[in-house]
């Protein structure tokens, strides 16, 4: 009778801990928004190997997150601009996309990686924007994410470099990449400005992955012909895993 006693003892005992630890567990739903990067532009699997993809397989593997869904949203070519509410072109398709998720009750975070695009000297859609306008534009669209979902989180993913050469269908170089940079500064006072209006909603996410990239482009950005010689924009598959690994790192630093 005794050991009977002390059986059910212990198999009460390691219940409480297995059921405590799933109910600690937080399950967590994704929208990224952002450009080709995002979208997984040049990877022959992209549904498994874009920065999304592995954001969340990184995060699925850590010990307080309960269940991850996401949808990438990322759009090749795509700038602030574009996701403007008013221009009624991607920001319909991202609210819709966060409607879809089942879990109502997971935490629902967007994942803004924007920028690349916006820096251009020409091409893409409002390029080349200035940082004052980079602001607004990040601003609307999150007080529009806001205003949709109340509860939701947004952080905003530093976009990575790209060689001064760049120039594809759109006008990189120099000049753009010194403007990308210009939008960094801004991103840190969203953040600020936001954390005295809606303290706990909006935070600054990874901002490793421009210095790596441009310390290791030759192995991990894939080489691409360009007007003036080959240029370095777009991750190969292992540096998307990596990119992957760095936004994963800053969501469960944020809300883990």
């Amino acid at each position: 009778m005794q050991f009977r006693q002390i059986y059910i003892f212990i198999l009460l005992f390691f219940c409480s801990i297995f059921y405590g630890n799933a109910q600690d567990k937080k399950d967590i739903n994704i929208v990224f928004i952002g450009n080709s990067i995002t979208f997984g532009g040049g990877l022959s699997e992209r549904t498994k190997d874009a920065p999304p993809a592995q954001a969340c397989d990184w995060l699925q593997n850590q010990n307080k997150v309960g269940k991850v869904e996401f949808y990438n949203m990322g759009v090749s070519g795509r700038t602030t601009v574009d996701i403007l509410p008013e221009t009624n072109t991607e920001f319909p398709k991202i609210l819709g996309a966060a409607k879809k998720f089942k879990n109502t009750d997971a935490l629902l975070v967007f994942s803004i990686k924007l920028g690349t695009n916006d820096s251009a000297v020409k091409g893409p859609k409002g390029a080349p924007v200035s940082k004052e306008a980079y602001y607004n534009n990040i601003k609307i669209i999150s007080d529009s994410l806001i205003s949709a979902f109340p509860k939701c989180k947004i952080i905003y993913q530093q976009p990575i470099w790209y060689s001064p050469n760049t120039h594809n269908r759109s006008t990189y170089m120099q000049e753009g990449l010194d403007r990308l940079k210009t939008y960094f500064p801004e991103l840190k006072k969203l953040v600020r400005a936001y954390g005295k209006t809606k303290p706990n909603q909006v935070y600054l996410g990874d901002r490793k992955a421009f210095i790596f990239f441009k310390k290791h482009y030759k192995e991990y950005l894939s080489p691409e012909d360009g007007k003036f010689g080959v240029f370095y924009l777009h991750p190969n598959k292992e540096g998307a895993h990596i990119l992957g690994k760095f936004w994963g790192e800053a969501i469960y630093k944020s809300f883990f």
